[in-house]
């Protein structure tokens, strides 16, 4: 049985699915599919982890009782399974279940690192919106293209579906601003506050 991703092929129908993770290594790597294209990215800097965390907590005291913020789990779309940083989700959920259903998906935020910022910014956000999920946030940690002079990392970018169904930018707060957001649920939150230290 192989041991690393290098070990293994594209299976026989050409496009990965979600199932096919099943076999994959536990090796420290995140493993998705998007499309049918089996996606592997490093495991994450603690930066990102320490900014997680501190959303996760945010979100916990904001969600309301009939929704679960969840990190790292698995969407199913299809025969897909992207891996968002964090979701919240509508309950209840399968406990033992592959993923959840991307129809219970209300949010998907991804944390831009060097290695999936191709993907965070075009790739999934497409992905998303086509899935039918009505918010999705990326926040930036790094210095990034298009970064504003004198703006502050950490910046959430929030967006939502725009008339032609792809997102529209809703958004744009900075370290050290603070703005309420109503979508998918009011949660006022300024992104200096995800990294306490």
């Amino acid at each position: 049985m192989p041991t690393h991703a290098a070990d293994y092929r594209r299976p026989r129908g050409g496009y990965w699915t979600a199932a096919d993770l099943e076999h994959m290594p536990d090796d420290g790597s995140r493993y998705e599919v998007l499309n049918g294209l089996l996606v592997v990215n490093v495991a994450p800097k603690p930066r990102h982890q320490v900014l997680i965390k501190g959303l996760e907590r945010a979100l916990d005291a904001a969600v309301p009782s009939d929704c679960f913020a969840a990190v790292g789990v698995g969407v199913l779309v299809g025969d897909d399974e992207p891996i968002p940083d964090l979701i919240v989700c509508t309950l209840p959920f399968g406990l033992d279940d592959r993923g959840i259903p991307v129809d219970q998906v209300r949010l998907a935020v991804e944390v831009v690192s060097k290695s999936t910022t191709l993907q965070d910014h075009t790739l999934k956000p497409v992905f998303y919106a086509e899935a039918g999920i009505p918010n999705y946030w990326r926040i930036e940690i790094n210095p990034f293209k298009g970064q504003l002079p004198n703006e502050a990392l950490p910046v959430l970018f929030a967006y939502e579906p725009g008339v032609d169904g792809s997102y529209a930018p809703t958004h744009r707060v900075s370290a050290g601003q603070s703005v309420t957001l109503r979508n998918p649920f009011e949660l006022t939150i300024d992104p200096g506050t995800l990294l306490p230290f």
